[in-house]
């Protein structure tokens, strides 16, 4: 699996851009604030409907204008495919496949995988749970469409039920009718939680062989790194925790118990690094993390994910940038940077080379390296 062109118009600062992809690895350079984040972040945009950075459709239109369009031709199994993709400021965003429109943009995940690697990623170990959950979510989304459906059900019914605590009165007698409707939300979210609860608890699994080796790689033999999952609930008995908590849900006007609330460990031996890990530690457990997710993807679709590199090689010291330089061959790599010091003295084959300046793209020769 491969990009092969990508074309934005009115999407940042780009009002239009074309340009095609090399099959091996892409860097894009130019100094800060001139666009690379933005083409990076419209693939991620048009693999996973989302922007990595959370931004909103109407943040990511250009000014003055109502809509823009990101086209996206991969080529998958040899078979080019093209998404689609239209945001509007004021409507939902409107996405095709091979020009034909989907209904829901769940339908999108799987056609192109990809794996997004920013600075802030390297946050993702110290940072809060939250952090840790979209990670799992995010990835699961691309892998599995049972998950999105579960997860998007759970997500609607925890909002209706967030809205009905609000309603209700403290006095349960003078509402017994919105009482009862209670019961029936928390039937669904025990429901769809338990079926979230059971794939996280796979992924972790999954993610936990593969992390072991390659973290272990990373520091030379020093460091044994397992991640090991932490749900919010033991067991199966969602449903019997959302009726012990209600009286406290009522008076929080919130859902304290769910899935919406797990997190992941990372243990060095006995020693949580989210918590006693050095920054180094934390950084080298990211980068871990990041590629294990590279090897799982590839092992459950049989092909390779795109990689999006964000500026991170920056961050990363030299036995770290040489690792994840080494570890990226036969993946279409697109890499954003300042400079191409790092490549050169790594010895680090590059296939194509485009610099940025204000919202335009130019592809640099060999010789102009």
């Amino acid at each position: 699996m491969y990009i092969q062109s990508l074309e934005l118009n009115n999407y940042r600062n780009y009002s239009e851009l074309n340009m095609e992809f090399d099959r091996g690895t892409n860097i894009l350079y130019g100094d800060n604030a001139q666009g690379k984040t933005n083409i990076l972040e419209s693939i991620y945009l048009a693999a996973t409907t989302k922007s990595h950075r959370q931004s909103r459709d109407k943040e990511i239109i250009n000014f003055n204008n109502d809509e823009a369009h990101i086209k996206v031709i991969i080529n998958k199994d040899n078979i080019p495919i093209r998404i689609d993709m239209h945001l509007r400021k004021n409507k939902s965003k409107g996405i095709a496949i091979n020009g034909i429109p989907i209904k829901k943009a769940s339908e999108l995940f799987g056609i192109l995988n990809v794996v997004f690697f920013s600075p802030e990623d390297l946050n993702i170990i110290k940072n809060g749970p939250s952090e840790r959950r979209r990670f799992i979510d995010l990835e699961l989304c691309q892998l599995d469409k049972v998950y999105v459906y579960n997860l998007v059900n759970y997500n609607k019914v925890i909002n209706q039920r967030n809205k009905l605590l609000k309603d209700i009165n403290l006095v349960y007698g003078t509402d017994r009718e919105l009482m009862d409707t209670l019961d029936i939300w928390d039937m669904q979210l025990a429901d769809f939680g338990a079926r979230i609860i059971q794939r996280r608890n796979i992924f972790v699994r999954e993610i936990n062989e593969i992390i072991y080796g390659i973290h272990k790689s990373i520091t030379d033999g020093k460091e044994e790194l397992n991640i090991k999952y932490e749900p919010n609930i033991i067991g199966n008995n969602l449903y019997e925790e959302l009726l012990k908590c209600r009286e406290r849900d009522i008076k929080m006007k919130s859902t304290t118990v769910g899935p919406h609330r797990d997190d992941i460990s990372f243990l060095n031996g006995s020693i949580d690094i989210r918590k006693y890990g050095s920054q180094g530690q934390q950084r080298t457990a990211a980068l871990s993390l990041k590629l294990s997710e590279i090897e799982l993807v590839k092992s459950r679709i049989n092909d390779f994910p795109v990689l999006l590199l964000d500026d991170v090689l920056s961050e990363l010291d030299s036995g770290r940038q040489r690792h994840l330089l080494k570890s990226i061959d036969n993946v279409q790599t697109i890499i954003t940077c300042t400079g191409l010091d790092e490549f050169i003295e790594n010895r680090f084959n590059i296939d194509t080379i485009y610099q940025v300046v204000e919202g335009t793209v130019h592809k640099i020769s060999a010789e102009k390296r």
